[in-house]
């Protein structure tokens, strides 16, 4: 990938909600930027210097607190972390007034939260930046470092074969709006009742007119993955959906990744997962830790796709 000095794309709003905000120019830009910074992090050392940016998490995370953390840091800005995982948004004081009142001591917010209302709200009541670092929606911020990781492994990504299987969630969506945008041939294989929202599929299939992208679902997870350069899966069960969980297994488990799947996708595919994994349901071990699989390169990239997203904002 390219790594001549690039100027931060102009996102079309102030936020980072849902992903949806980026034009294909301005996503393939943020790609470019992101491998760049990667490539180069000296040279954008002092993007947040002398900026405090408020991380607010309703949920439990390893990768995406650490990559904010070290990445805010390493561009020069400062954190202040916000512990709402006992204690949910809006139940001491609205959510309203949560915001105002970080607008008056901080430059922007990343929050992790359990419902996409919640950053709406936070975002209608402040005019600094709020990035979805992951909501019941969208996982914008994850779905731009596995694009980074695939654009690494494989080069341009325009008629790429990603195929995803499993729950049409928040992660999902962000793999359809970002693979809009950047001429990717998504398949999604979900069980019925299971598959995306017919809102997202209708955006992105409207983005892809635009840049010949393919958007296509399937029942049969061999469907989709034949032929497939990358297989993507995910939790079965999402936070916030335990006491789904018995009947999501059984549900899901046709949508198991394992050897037999791999069998039938390209002979260079790669598999992907956003983890945290759980070996035995969605992917079998010898997948996960296999050769083909590309999950530690993905958690990498999170911080270095964050990293082009906060200096598209800030700088």
């Amino acid at each position: 990938m390219p790594t001549a000095t690039l100027a931060a794309p102009i996102l079309l709003v102030n936020d980072l909600l849902t992903g949806a905000e980026w034009s294909p120019a301005q996503t393939r830009e943020l790609l470019q930027l992101a491998a760049d910074i990667k490539s180069q992090p000296a040279r954008y050392d002092s993007t947040l210097r002398g900026k405090f940016l408020a991380l607010i998490f309703e949920k439990p995370s390893l990768r995406t607190r650490v990559t904010f953390e070290v990445g805010i840091q390493s561009m020069g800005g400062s954190v202040v972390f916000l512990d709402h995982t006992q204690a949910r948004l809006g139940e001491r004081e609205s959510i309203a007034d949560v915001a105002r009142n970080l607008e008056r001591w901080v430059h922007g917010i990343v929050a992790r939260v359990y419902e996409q209302r919640v950053l709406e709200q936070m975002a209608a009541s402040t005019k600094i930046p709020v990035i979805n670092a992951l909501s019941d929606r969208f996982h914008p911020c994850q779905a731009l470092a596995d694009f980074l990781t695939l654009e690494e492994k494989f080069g341009a990504l325009r008629g790429f074969k990603l195929a995803y299987v499993g729950d049409g969630n928040n992660v999902c969506h962000s793999l359809i709006f970002l693979a809009a945008r950047l001429g990717v041939n998504l398949r999604i294989a979900t069980p019925p009742n299971y598959e995306p929202a017919p809102e997202v599929l209708a955006e992105s299939k409207r983005v892809a007119r635009e840049t010949r992208a393919k958007i296509e679902m399937f029942a049969d997870p061999r469907e989709a993955v034949a032929g497939a350069q990358g297989v993507y899966t995910d939790a079965w069960t999402s936070m916030g959906f335990e006491a789904e969980e018995r009947v999501r297994n059984a549900v899901f488990a046709p949508y198991q990744v394992n050897r037999e799947l791999m069998a039938i996708a390209a002979p260079d595919a790669v598999f992907m997962h956003c983890l945290p994994a759980h070996r035995g349901s969605e992917v079998t071990a010898e997948i996960l830790d296999g050769p083909q699989s590309v999950v530690l390169d993905q958690s990498e990239n999170r911080m270095y796709a964050q990293k082009a997203i906060l200096q598209a904002l800030f700088s």
